[in-house]
């Protein structure tokens, strides 16, 4: 990523964002040598090293009767707008806790298009303890970045991979199951559950992509179950296989065989199996 929009994201103005940069790059200069440099009007570049200064982010020095400026070390000056940025955020956080209102139902938000990898990206990267996610290739390299930061980050992350992909494509991350549980169309689907709590159920297509997040605990409950049973029946599938209907009393087996009607629970479990990677 271009060094100046980086710092732009960091709270940096494009041209103390260019003025630092140049800074980091030929070192101490004074005001006419970093107009210069980074095409920022004199008029201008004296406020700017200014407020650079106030921040943190360069020194100034008087030099043979004027002012050098001298960028702080990058790294320093990063752990410092790091521990800025977390003082910020608690700062906000208890602030905001005593707007939010009491009792608020749960909502149900629609997603658009890019809308639902965006929104899948950040609950991933603000996800705390526990991720269950289900997805098929593709979502899977597009979620790589953010999965592979939640796993550094300590998350316990269970990945369903609908598409049983015979070989590993580096997206999916924790705990790896594979199992072609979503239809073989061009339509992919897209279930994550964090921390018990938020839901994201989606898919993308050529033609359609969109889908819902929610905190409503119903809703959670159903995307989680969606991943944990059809994982602990692909499981039972691969143990159990053809025994099945052996280990079962007649009674239970008639009763999943109801839930079944298409060939049965037998026949289901070996279909589970059958498209096993």
């Amino acid at each position: 990523m271009d060094t100046i929009k980086t710092l732009q994201q960091l709270g940096f103005t494009e041209y103390e964002a260019r003025a630092y940069a140049a800074l980091v790059s030929e070192g101490a200069l004074n005001g006419y040598e970093l107009a210069k440099k980074t095409g920022i009007p004199r008029a201008n570049i004296y406020a700017v090293a200014e407020k650079l200064v106030e921040r943190g982010a360069i020194l100034r020095a008087e030099h043979d009767g004027s002012q050098r400026y001298t960028p702080t070390p990058p790294r320093q000056l990063l752990r410092s707008l790091e521990f800025e940025h977390k003082r910020a955020l608690v700062a906000a956080g208890r602030a905001l806790a005593h707007q939010t209102r009491k009792h608020e139902p749960a909502v149900v938000f629609n997603l658009r298009g890019n809308e639902l990898l965006a929104k899948a990206q950040q609950i991933i990267d603000t996800c705390h303890s526990t991720l269950f996610i289900a997805l098929q290739a593709s979502e899977a390299a597009a979620l790589a970045a953010a999965l592979r930061m939640a796993v550094e980050r300590g998350i316990h992350i269970t990945t369903l991979c609908l598409q049983a992909c015979e070989h590993e494509c580096g997206g999916c991350q924790g705990s790896i199951h594979r199992h072609a549980i979503a239809p073989d169309t061009s339509c992919h689907w897209l279930v994550l559950v964090a921390d018990d709590g938020t839901a994201l159920v989606g898919q993308a297509g050529d033609d359609t992509t969109g889908g819902m997040t929610t905190n409503q605990q119903l809703l959670v409950e159903l995307a989680s179950a969606f991943i944990r049973q059809n994982l602990t029946l692909a499981t039972l599938s691969e143990a159990l296989g053809n025994h099945i209907s052996e280990l079962l009393p007649a009674p239970v087996l008639s009763e999943l065989n109801d839930l079944y009607p298409d060939g049965g629970f037998p026949a289901y479990l070996q279909g589970l199996s059958a498209k096993a990677a």
